[in-house]
């Protein structure tokens, strides 16, 4: 028989019935990983990631950067002059 150990998630809401830190995860008998509250015996399966490791695009990431508009420009930020 396959014994899971099952770990609470710390911080976790419950989608379903919105009690805090009643969350677990464990892995199944078919070695995916699962949650499940231990409140109202709501339970999921997590989907893995096709590439976890893949970089979002954002305006700094090379794919994200085609992204902006050609005429936008840097600003840039003075400091303030000393007081007298």
């Amino acid at each position: 028989m396959f014994k899971a150990s099952k770990r609470f998630i710390a911080g976790a809401v419950c989608p379903k019935c919105s009690e805090m830190d009643k969350l677990v995860m464990y892995r199944n008998e078919e070695d995916v990983e699962t949650r499940e509250c231990v409140a109202c015996g709501y339970s999921d399966v997590m989907k893995e990631e096709v590439n976890p490791a893949a970089q979002l695009e954002t305006r700094v990431s090379p794919e994200g950067k085609a992204l902006r508009d050609e005429g936008e420009q840097a600003i840039r930020i003075f400091e303030a002059p000393p007081k007298k």
